[in-house]
């Protein structure tokens, strides 16, 4: 007697796929994502023109039962918000505003609660700054110094930015320290450098975790080459320092041997560097460099100091 194949017409269809459950879930995640971004937009907006009445919080019916998506200024920025690649490719035509010359720049929309932009020029960059982790330490360790951050990443670019006003607002009333001195831009460091900073503008510039860039056809992406070096050295006076930190040894041995050959770079000791703050700061903060430490890999330091230019380059 042979068996009888049930008519999958007649089987229930009562609960979802997991396929569909997972488009809505993403949709949903996605809808978050877009309000709170949007959100915030409006927050940093209403923060540059200095308006003092916060953004109306804007609702949606997909989300109405969940407040977490319309966020205050004074709470922290959530990753979870800001999602995006891990890296960006340099040479691409982003769509960036930058000045034409240093000069042309304005900083006060950059740090608009101090003074120290009227009066001072930034001093300490930090090339391709992530979530700010790096800035976030040095501004106490250098209240009368501007930091400046620079990444070309949007979504990541943003969070920075955000997370600068959360904690500015969340310090105001301090009577110390306040974040006024550390802010970011979106820019390519490769690029546009110097059409931000003036010759021998900075005291010391930081490399942390950049992209390795493995394939040896990309090697001509990577953050230090013998161009690049040129151009560092013309925006970092005499006596600044180059700090790099990575996680990669062959980008750490390509970082070296570049700074070495260059003629206007000398390698800091190890002695020197253990008795630096801004190598502690920098082994400790970053949040690439705190991912490290978890997953119990290795960083490797490396620091060069700007020489004198040659008597037959003055």
């Amino acid at each position: 007697m042979s068996e009888t194949k049930p008519d999958p017409q007649k089987i229930p269809q009562n609960q979802p796929s997991n396929t569909k459950l997972t488009n809505k879930q993403n949709r949903n995640a996605d809808t978050k994502r877009k309000l709170y971004r949007e959100t915030m937009e409006n927050v940093r907006k209403q923060v540059r023109i200095e308006s003092p009445t916060p953004p109306p919080q804007q609702q949606s019916d997909s989300i109405a039962s969940t407040n977490e998506s319309t966020p205050d200024l004074m709470e922290l920025p959530r990753k979870r918000f800001y999602r995006q690649r891990a890296h960006s490719n340099p040479f691409s035509d982003h769509r960036l505003d930058y000045p034409t010359s240093p000069s042309t720049m304005d900083w006060s929309t950059i740090y608009p609660g101090t003074s120290l932009a009227h009066n001072r020029k930034v001093e300490i960059a930090d090339i391709g700054c992530g979530f700010g982790g790096l800035m976030i330490d040095l501004g106490p360790q250098f209240p009368d110094s501007l930091i400046l951050g620079m990444e070309i990443r949007v979504q990541v670019t943003q969070y920075v930015e955000d997370r600068i006003m959360a904690l500015r607002k969340l310090h105001e009333s301090d009577p110390g320290y306040k974040y006024d001195n550390i802010g970011v831009i979106r820019g390519n460091a490769m690029k546009f450098l110097p059409n931000f900073f003036h010759k021998s503008q900075l005291s010391k510039m930081f490399f942390c975790f950049p992209d390795p860039h493995f394939k040896q056809r990309k090697h001509k992406a990577r953050i230090i080459t013998n161009t690049l070096l040129s151009e560092y050295a013309y925006v970092l006076k005499e006596g600044g320092v180059i700090y790099t930190i990575t996680d990669v040894e062959d980008l750490h041995n390509w970082m070296v041997q570049h700074l070495d050959q260059h003629p206007l770079f000398e390698r800091l000791s190890k002695e020197w560097e253990s008795q630096d703050k801004c190598v502690e700061i920098m082994y400790n903060s970053t949040e690439e460099g705190q991912k490290v430490e978890r997953n119990k890999g290795s960083k490797f330091v490396a620091c060069f100091k700007r020489l004198p230019n040659p008597d037959d380059c003055e």
